[in-house]
């Protein structure tokens, strides 16, 4: 193996001190547009998977499958340097180091939000009323609304842990493609994190902003909405009220602590550390 290729993990966590300031002190239009962008590019992978796996009654399988296609998103959006919520949760390295504000890492998290959001909607839309949803007879709509209804259903404490959960997995996985200086190391470092988190169900608010809105949309038209009903899938819970309070919140703010929770550890184990030891 050529260990030039590969950064150590205080390498790589001081490189996002770096990575953190600048993302701080970004400009709010760019924000917003590189927000929407990786809003679209996690959409994707979402959409992807359920495309992929609308038709598959085994949920190990269909499980396995959405871990194997979904990560290819993130990739995507480190390669391109998109912005992503999820990740910009460990901006507090940045602020510990002092090379970040709270004040712009909260800029930050506000704007890229909003434009994950966006972008997240915005496909949702192209996808239910473009009719990429026939695909199986309207196969893919039900199992789109199905999805969506069922993250609707999850208690306000699950989704706090299962956000958790997943963004220790998410973060690491952006920390991971910082080891490696060519293209396939840094996907690679997303990929295995990010297919754990999707295979175990974790609760991710970027790939919400899809998959719920996806399903509201496909709910909304009346022939996805009978063959829902008709396939026996409980939509009772299906409703923007629930999205935004029932699963985004308590997501986000999972997200939220596993990003600074993770960040905050890394932090004080390969940077904290290594300045106590210097003044020693």
């Amino acid at each position: 193996m050529n260990m030039s290729n590969l950064s150590s993990p205080a390498e790589i966590v001081a490189s996002y001190v770096d990575i953190g300031a600048k993302k701080a002190a970004n400009v709010i239009w760019k924000l917003f547009l590189l927000g929407i962008l990786a809003g679209f590019l996690i959409g994707m992978g979402a959409a992807v998977a359920n495309t992929s796996v609308h038709s598959i009654s085994n949920a190990s399988a269909a499980r396995i499958i959405s871990g194997l296609l979904f990560p290819f998103g993130l990739g995507i959006v480190i390669l391109i340097g998109a912005e992503l919520f999820t990740g910009n949760c460990m901006i507090p390295i940045s602020v510990l180091e002092r090379k970040a504000s709270m004040r712009g890492m909260l800029k930050n998290w506000l704007f890229v939000y909003l434009g994950n959001l966006t972008g997240g909607l915005l496909l949702a839309i192209g996808c239910a009323y473009s009719g990429q949803f026939n695909y199986s007879d309207g196969g893919l709509a039900v199992h789109t609304i199905k999805v969506a209804a069922s993250k609707c259903a999850i208690s306000f404490g699950s989704g706090i842990v299962l956000g958790i959960l997943c963004n220790l997995l998410v973060c690491l996985g952006v920390l991971c493609s910082l080891s490696a200086k060519d293209a396939a190391g840094r996907i690679m470092g997303a990929y295995i994190p990010v297919a754990f988190f999707v295979i175990c169900g974790f609760e991710h608010c970027v790939a919400n902003m899809y998959y719920i809105p996806a399903g509201l949309f496909a709910n909304a038209i009346p022939q996805y909405a009978e063959k829902a009903v008709a396939a026996g899938v409980n939509v009772e819970a299906l409703t923007w009220g629930n999205f935004l309070a029932g699963n985004l919140l308590p997501v986000t703010i999972g997200n939220i602590l596993g990003g600074v929770a993770l960040g905050s550890l890394l932090w004080a184990c390969y940077i904290k550390k290594s300045k106590n030891e210097s003044s020693s």
